[in-house]
């Protein structure tokens, strides 16, 4: 790790609270006074440009702050109860961002500290900068996070008991949704003569992003990653309260949530096996709440993309559940049966992309490649099977370790068959797996190393949606050290949950909710519609990205920097269930894994 050079003596007291006493003259008890670390600046730089987490830090996570260029070489961390400096530490030489330029900053590295407090950041010429170190940091936020899939409930009214502020009627209960013709195209049990006649029970589910669309393909990463964050901490939620209508039903709160996308996701499967693409209008919805869409909802098309991301998600499901309660055997039963039989439909229609219609205008979700998708399904029915068929189907369909998206999937057969029990795998199989991994995250580490802004994100991962990049590439390197135990990985994992909440050049925290300078306006419509000032909290907004397909106006055109906070920016300021699920993932592996280091 490239940590500045500490230029301290490590004292611990009676307490044994950590404090580093600083070399030199610096002063040790001047909390209201001016530092001594070098000669006073003509003008004070704002804390605002100050480029940190604005949510507490966790004990163990990584601690660092970004200046802008300035005089100063040196930093001081100031205890606030203490009123003494607790740490001195060296600024890096000032850098430039490859995708901010146009600014460089020098780097404040205080991860050593790891006692909880109340602190000041101080350095010469620039405003104190006051922060915290809370073993509870990231509670609250986790809580929001998962709660925000509640409020994005299809078919159900949101009651102040459980919603507060942001309740609001039921809308859109698809209880009869008409199929569109190329949904019935292919079908083998749908008369497409008299398609205007039939209809659909497509209840339940989740609004996919700022639309009121239910997408087959996004719903499954979105799904997956919820229900691998209970797979791999099931003692942190098996207590979780997080105040829903099914708290305390004896069924953990995010096992409660997941169901009601997968009662959703369930009656999207024809008799044939096949899956219906999406369930949405043919056009965008106006800016308004759900029970003020009015407007005929379809389901259309059918895609291959569609059968087997539905084929994966309800193998693991059928696995998770299964185990989970007795409750819940016989749906698991049901689920494995309609993933084996989406899956068999698929390999008899492995080449069936979705083709938007051109009298529809909702999000398109398109593929058409799909061996990804293919190992993928694999891998969650042998897991669900133990049947070797499935096993030989994900080596011949394996594709690269890539960072996952709803896009490309290769990665989560993987993680899913890593995280399995012992044994699982023959040894070769394992060790090729856990390497392809481990290469992955070992070129993160590499990037966060070289990086002006201690932070894995290069050009690359600026497009639509780069928080979900950077979040999702934290799930990778979580990975790589449940495989290892090597802290490394943890530390640049941390660094981008620090950066989506504010250790980014652009002063946003962007999750809705939380930080000094959270987004405000995201392009959410019940948020923009339901004439409360804040918006829904715990959401994660896409980051910027310089494709600027919305033609708003943005600040710069440089991939780290274009990004606004308005209504207008779907392509930076939208929500999506795919980009808030790594962010409920992330933030129970950082919190489970302080707990655990706790004990």
């Amino acid at each position: 790790m490239n940590h500045t050079n500490i230029r301290a003596i490590f004292v611990f007291t009676l307490s044994s609270q950590l404090v580093l006493s600083a070399c030199g003259n610096s002063s040790t008890n001047n909390i209201d006074g001016e530092s001594n670390i070098v000669g006073e600046s003509a003008a004070m730089i704002s804390s605002d440009r100050v480029a940190m987490s604005q949510v507490s830090f966790l004990p163990d996570s990584e601690k660092v702050a970004l200046i802008p260029d300035i005089p100063a070489t040196q930093f001081q961390i100031v205890s606030i109860a203490e009123g003494e400096v607790v740490f001195e530490g060296d600024l890096t030489e000032a850098k430039e961002w490859q995708v901010a330029k146009g600014e460089s900053y020098k780097v404040a590295d205080f991860s050593v500290l790891n006692s909880a407090g109340e602190l000041i950041l101080r350095i010469d010429g620039v405003e104190d900068k006051a922060f915290q170190i809370n073993q509870n940091a990231y509670d609250k936020l986790h809580d929001a996070s998962l709660k925000s899939f509640y409020f994005n409930r299809a078919s159900t009214e949101i009651t102040e008991e459980y919603g507060g502020a942001w309740a609001r009627a039921a809308g859109h209960l698809d209880e009869k949704v008409n199929y569109h013709v190329s949904a019935l195209k292919g079908s083998a049990d749908k008369d497409s003569s008299n398609n205007k006649d039939r209809w659909l029970i497509a209840s339940k589910g989740w609004y996919d992003a700022g639309d009121y669309g239910k997408y087959v393909v996004n719903s499954g990463i979105a799904t997956y990653t919820l229900l691998a964050a209970f797979q791999h901490h099931p003692n942190f939620y098996q207590n979780k309260n997080i105040s829903i209508p099914e708290s305390d039903n004896g069924l953990p709160d995010l096992l409660d949530e997941i169901s009601w996308n997968l009662e959703w996701l369930e009656k999207m499967q024809a008799d044939d096996g096949s899956v219906y693409h999406k369930l949405t209008t043919l056009k965008w919805p106006g800016k308004e709440m759900p029970h003020q869409d009015k407007r005929a909802r379809y389901v259309i098309g059918k895609s291959t993309s569609a059968a087997l991301d539905f084929a994966a998600v309800m193998a693991m499901a059928s696995r998770v559940y299964g185990q989970q309660s007795d409750a819940y055997l016989t749906k698991s039963q049901q689920w494995l049966k309609q993933a084996t039989s989406a899956y068999q439909w698929a390999k008899a229609n492995g080449d069936l992309p979705y083709v938007q219609p051109d009298d529809v205008k909702s999000g398109e979700y398109g593929d058409d490649f799909f061996h990804d998708e293919f190992s993928w399904a694999a891998a969650e029915l042998f897991l669900a099977t133990n049947d070797t068929k499935y096993l030989d189907d994900f080596t011949q369909n394996q594709q690269p370790f890539t960072v996952p998206s709803w896009q490309h999937v290769s990665a989560l057969g993987v993680i899913s068959l890593l995280a399995a029990e012992a044994n699982t795998l023959d040894e070769a199989l394992y060790q090729q797996l856990r390497k392809s991994l481990l290469e992955t995250a070992d070129i993160y580490v590499t990037q966060y190393r070289e990086s002006a802004f201690r932070v894995p994100m290069v050009a690359d991962d600026f497009v639509w949606g780069s928080n979900s990049a950077a979040l999702n590439k934290a799930i990778v390197l979580m990975q790589a050290y449940r495989l290892t135990d090597n802290a490394e990985y943890k530390t640049v994992a941390s660094s981008l949950m620090t950066y989506v909440l504010g250790k980014n050049p652009t002063g946003y925290s962007f999750v809705t909710g939380f930080g000094e300078k959270p987004a405000m306006l995201p392009h959410h419509r019940a948020s923009q519609s339901d004439g409360v000032s804040e918006p829904i909290p715990g959401m994660l907004v896409g980051g910027p990205q310089s494709g600027q397909q919305d033609g708003c106006d943005y600040p710069s055109d440089e991939p780290a920097l274009s990004y606004a906070d308005t209504w207008c920016s779907y392509s930076t300021n939208e929500v999506a269930i795919n980009w808030n699920a790594p962010l409920v993932y992330m933030l129970a592996a950082l919190i489970a894994d302080q707990k655990v280091s706790e004990e």
